[in-house]
């Protein structure tokens, strides 16, 4: 029987009413923002455990149908970045029903899509996609972590749907660890999960602390940890200056003696940025020391290595040419620019080092440079980059080093050939080896895959990328989690305090500390997670804004 908005009223209503349900999760409990996939899993299963008590809700498609998605935002987990013929909460409703079957296949969903034209209009697909557009959507546009859950969505659907004895049309497989008969008893709540939170955060913030000194005398009568509990404190206000974040600090802390702001800028102004970067490293090797002791830390993993812009700079330049430098794109602006190497894919997202990007310096320096920190922390297994890394030079010393990788290719004039070539015939993908001129009769070896865009704008060679990499095509695969560290650089310059100083060694600490914050936040989370739940799930449960909060408590490294 179809559902009516009178009956969809009723079951919003009862949800409502339950004095132990919150929902939308995201708008009822600062755990969550409208990005984290942990807020979906938490609406699907509360409306669901409701939505099948109705008699009038027998139907699994339904509900897929009508999943609350209004609120969320998709584009922090969309790897594509630009505007396409199929909206990714469509493609998440079918992907949901494809789970729900348990379909291994993404034929088998066309043609039951083919056969349901109703269900299509209820989707508002339009058309049914093919075959390949679905195959590319979930494998290259999703990213793990959404397609993890779309899964557990899946499986929570057919729990409470047999719980209500409705139909399904197949038995859930059991999630492990296994903890209870319902799988919403072993989701913490959100009082545990601060007050658990609260407590790693205190041991968290002791361990990295001492790794970070200002090159002070002794005697002095404001100390150290007073100069980071203010810089943490810049870090949990958006576009927050010293000055007047010292005001503010002044009446929030606890302590007889707060820095003023000048005073904590020339304290900063002091360090070398050699040693605020052996600093950050030490910081970061004491938070993995404390991660590897739970088996959930990986220490081997894929890595990106990614340069960031800081705001557009629109003052004068003079003198400081080398420092505010252009941007990647082909403009007029200038800005500091961030180079970092960032722990990607199934490990925690830390970052595990980060450097400032100068004028002369070479993508073969800077990649080195980043690599030689990284390997020193983890063991790094495969290096994903973006184009402007993608010099023959900088492969080749990757590949001397042992390493995999994979980074895009800018199309010159045999790629762009290529490519019509294979339009003309109709491929959507294709592969070749290539040697790459180093010089003095040397060369790199290295695979071209052609991959085609889904519903590209352009009607010419321009719908291919081109991809280089040094273990086949299976790698490719892969590529999508160098997405994950833009989404990290969205809460990093979150984190940062604001300023006009010119000053490079200033602007790069306070890059460099909100990449600290943002590592414990995340180191944080994976701790919380194991002592509630014993396992690791990649979609945050403790917020970054949490995790600040209590840092600044421990006026430590906060």
């Amino acid at each position: 029987m179809a559902g009516t908005r009178e009956s969809q009223r009723i079951v919003f209503r009862r949800i409502a009413h339950q004095q132990h349900v919150e929902w939308p999760t995201y708008d009822s409990t600062p755990l969550y923002d409208r990005t984290s996939l942990a807020g979906v899993e938490s609406d699907v299963r509360v409306v669901s455990s409701v939505w099948f008590t109705h008699p009038e809700h027998d139907s699994l498609e339904q509900f897929v149908c009508s999943i609350p998605l209004a609120y969320f935002r998709f584009e922090a987990h969309d790897c594509y970045g630009s505007s396409t013929h199929y909206e990714m909460d469509t493609l998440f409703r079918v992907f949901v029903l494809k789970e729900l079957h348990g379909w291994k296949h993404e034929t088998s969903l066309v043609e039951y899509l083919d056969s349901h034209p109703a269900l299509c209009g209820r989707l508002e697909l339009g058309t049914v996609p093919d075959q390949s557009t679905l195959w590319r959507s979930w494998n290259e546009r999703f990213t793990r972590d959404l397609r993890e859950t779309i899964q557990k969505a899946a499986r929570t659907i057919l729990i409470k749907a047999q719980n209500a004895d409705v139909a399904v049309p197949r038995e859930p497989e059991q999630s492990l660890p296994h903890r209870g008969h319902d799988a919403a008893e072993s989701n913490p709540d959100d009082q545990a999960i601060l007050d658990k939170a609260e407590t790693i955060t205190k041991h968290v913030s002791r361990v990295v602390s001492p790794a970070f000194s200002l090159n002070r005398g002794e005697g002095c009568e404001i100390p150290e940890n007073a100069y980071w509990g203010l810089q943490t404190y810049l870090g949990l206000r958006e576009n927050l200056a010293a000055n007047e974040g010292a005001r503010s600090f002044i009446h929030e802390s606890t302590r007889e003696r707060t820095p003023l702001g000048h005073g904590h800028r020339d304290q900063i102004r002091n360090l070398p940025i050699e040693q605020i970067r052996e600093m950050y490293r030490q910081a970061i090797r004491q938070l993995i020391n404390e991660l590897a002791e739970t088996e959930e830390f990986f220490r081997a993993g894929i890595v990106a290595i990614d340069i960031t812009e800081d705001d557009p700079f629109t003052g004068d330049r003079t003198d400081h040419e080398d420092e505010i430098i252009g941007t990647k794109e082909k403009n007029d602006e200038y800005a500091y620019q961030w180079a970092t190497v960032q722990l990607v894919g199934n490990a925690v997202p830390l970052v595990l080092d980060a450097r400032p990007v100068q004028r002369g310096e070479s993508r073969k320096e800077i990649v080195e440079d980043l690599l030689d920190s990284a390997e020193e922390l983890v063991h790094v297994d495969n290096i994903l980059m973006d184009r402007e890394f993608d010099s023959q030079h900088v492969l080749e010393m990757i590949s001397q080093r042992g390493l995999s990788y994979v980074v895009p290719k800018r199309m010159q004039t045999s790629e762009k050939a290529q490519a019509k070539r294979l339009l003309k015939r109709g491929k959507d993908r294709y592969e070749t080896d290539r040697k790459l001129h180093l010089g003095d009769n040397e060369w790199h070896s290295t695979t071209l895959i052609y991959r085609r865009k889904e519903n590209s704008e352009h009607n010419d060679h321009r719908q291919y990328s081109v991809f280089m990499t040094n273990r086949g095509s299976g790698l490719l695969t892969e590529y999508s989690y160098r997405w994950e560290i833009e989404s990290g650089y969205k809460s990093i310059k979150r984190f940062m305090a604001a300023t006009t100083s010119k000053n490079f060694g200033l602007r790069f600490f306070y890059f460099a500390f909100a990449c600290l914050l943002y590592s414990i936040w995340r180191a944080v989370d994976l701790l919380v997670q194991v002592e509630l739940n014993g396992e690791y799930e990649h979609s945050p449960i403790v917020t970054a804004d949490n995790t600040l909060t209590l840092v600044k408590k421990e006026t430590g490294i906060g």
